[in-house]
């Protein structure tokens, strides 16, 4: 709902500024909230608060003559502030020649001789025109979280992201644009535009926030209720999530925790068109948001912004140690943690990430670069569903390929799609040499069957590789060469010196299961992931029987 806009009336006579906002009452209090002051710069402070909260002010009814700061010049100060506000002076009759040059230096838009009396003849109608004039043209003020930040911020482009894949409505404003050096104006002093500040509805001030700090702030649950958990799952990706239902559905305290946003890689997807029951396909972002809806109707506690450091056991007893020291006791866990994208190790691509150029995130930042050239790195699924994506925006898209052909790792229907996009540009036996700009992306050296190239480009999405999110588990779990971890008859007696074997997602550790793409040898897609979190809690009921 957006909030009522303001009306501002300011006199040092304390008689008169009753007065007058009590005739505004009368007349405007259904509409308008009424605020007044008694100074200007009691005026000023308050102007700067509602302008950091996102409050608009429709009218300044401003007294002329004040000791410490005349009308005009209170006005002059405010004015940058809220900009689209009408003015209106209230003046004695020797203050007109004043108030007729402050048409033409501050855009009055009236004044009126005091006294009014009776309003309804000299003051109403005159306030009734400005406010019907601000009306027509005021455009609501986004109401939500804002974000002060460059664009070039790579830690700015972290929060997008993350406010982004978590649903939580912002704007993004660059201090060095005008509408962003407005709000930074309210906050006592310079903004620097790679220190992201943000700005809550209710105007609280967060300077270079933690994804912790933020989700805090607008109200996403950071810290257990129970001391005891029948199952813990670290992960809200496709796994996880489905674990997550089927955990509460089916009667057990279910406890998940992830470290940036629901639908893990899966949600950054653009368009999934091949996943059961959705005939027009939906998005990962989508995908996501009904599976967290029904985790929490269902019953199940969700904790944001949390990273799981260590699982431990002390039997018959799990432990879930989080980066912050808290511990999660429980009977079982669920680790799907999913995968994350491989660096590019090449020149100049440390430097520059968040700077135009990003692993995955496409959804994100897509819109900033309409008409631009841009390029897209891998030839999987989600790099392809990227190119797609972008090609909307885009003026020319480059999907760059190491192999000989699309569809020996894409999916038939999207590289039918491709296919049929005239700006996508695929040039497959082809990668990244090296990357290069000053404080952003500029172009980048791509290296294919004709020898290396340069390309002027305005980004750079990265989708390459597999890396699971395992490191966490060093000691704690028992994982293939490339860290993903084994589980059921992938587990040797030197991994499992149990009586009983183990469960087929079950972990070298007894009660804890691992799911989706961090398994050792799982099937890559969305569908086979919510298969097993679902196969997970049929396991974890087996384990609890037998305990």
């Amino acid at each position: 709902m957006a909030s009522t806009p303001a009306i501002l009336t300011v006199d040092d006579d304390v008689a008169v500024l009753r007065s007058v906002e009590r005739d505004l009452r009368a007349h405007y209090g259904d509409d308008y909230r009424v605020l007044a002051a008694s100074s200007g710069a009691d005026a000023l402070e308050l102007v700067t608060e509602l302008t950091r909260r996102g409050d608009a002010v429709a009218l300044f009814l401003v007294d002329q003559h004040m000791p410490a700061m005349t009308g005009i010049e209170l006005l002059r100060e405010a004015l940058p502030l809220q900009p689209d506000a009408r003015r209106v002076l209230l003046t004695a009759y020797a203050d007109t020649e004043v108030a007729i040059t402050a048409i033409n230096e501050i855009g009055l838009d009236h004044y009126i001789l005091k006294p009014w009396d009776p309003p309804e003849e000299r003051l109403y109608p005159v306030l009734d025109d400005v406010l019907a004039d601000w009306s027509a043209t005021h455009a609501p003020a986004f109401e939500g979280l804002r974000l002060l930040a460059g664009r070039w911020a790579p830690r700015g482009h972290e929060i997008r992201d993350f406010l982004t894949r978590n649903q939580v409505p912002y704007a993004w404003l660059d201090p060095t644009e005008e509408e962003g050096a407005r709000l930074a104006a309210t906050l006592g002093g310079p903004v620097d535009p790679a220190v992201p500040v943000v700005v809550t509805a209710d105007g609280t001030v967060l300077r270079d926030p933690t994804n912790r700090d933020i989700a805090a702030a607008v109200g996403m649950a950071t810290r257990p209720t129970r001391p005891f958990y029948d199952l813990v799952i670290v992960g809200a990706g496709p796994a996880g999530l489905a674990a997550a239902v089927y955990g509460a559905s089916e009667g057990l305290k279910t406890i998940l925790v992830e470290r940036e946003a629901p639908g893990g890689q899966a949600g950054t997807t653009s368009r999934i068109e091949n996943y059961l029951g959705f005939p027009s396909g939906l998005s990962g972002g989508d995908l996501a948001r009904r599976a967290f809806a029904q985790a929490r109707r269902l019953g199940a506690e969700i904790l944001s912004s949390q990273e799981a450091a260590a699982i431990r056991r002390e039997d018959p007893y799990r432990f879930v140690v989080l980066d912050d020291g808290a511990e999660l006791s429980c009977q079982t866990a669920v680790v799907a943690t999913g995968v994350s994208y491989r660096q590019l190790d090449v020149p100049g691509a440390e430097s520059l990430v968040g700077r135009g150029m990003y692993y995955g995130a496409a959804t994100t930042e897509a819109m900033l670069y309409r008409d631009s050239e841009v390029a897209v790195v891998g030839g999987g699924n989600s790099a392809g569903q990227a190119a797609v994506h972008l090609a909307r925006f885009a003026s020319r898209v480059h999907l760059v390929v190491r192999g000989e052909r699309l569809a020996a790792s894409m999916s038939a229907y999207l590289v039918e799609q491709i296919e049929g996009l005239g700006n996508v540009e695929v040039r497959t036996r082809t990668e990244v040499a090296a990357v290069d700009g000053t404080d952003h992306l500029e172009r980048v050296t791509l290296r294919g069957p004709d020898g290396e190239a340069e390309l002027d480009i305005a980004a750079l999405f990265v989708f390459i590789g597999q890396q699971p999110r395992t490191q966490w588990l060093e000691g704690c779990l028992a994982r293939d060469e490339r860290g993903f971890i084994l589980t059921g008859s992938d587990l040797d007696r030197s991994h499992w010196p149990h009586p009983r074997p183990p469960f087929l997602l079950e972990a070298s550790l007894p009660g804890v299961f691992a799911a989706g793409d961090v398994r050792h040898r799982s099937v890559k897609r969305i569908a086979s992931a919510v298969g097993e979190g679902a196969m997970a809690v049929q396991f974890v009921h087996q384990y609890l029987a037998g305990l």
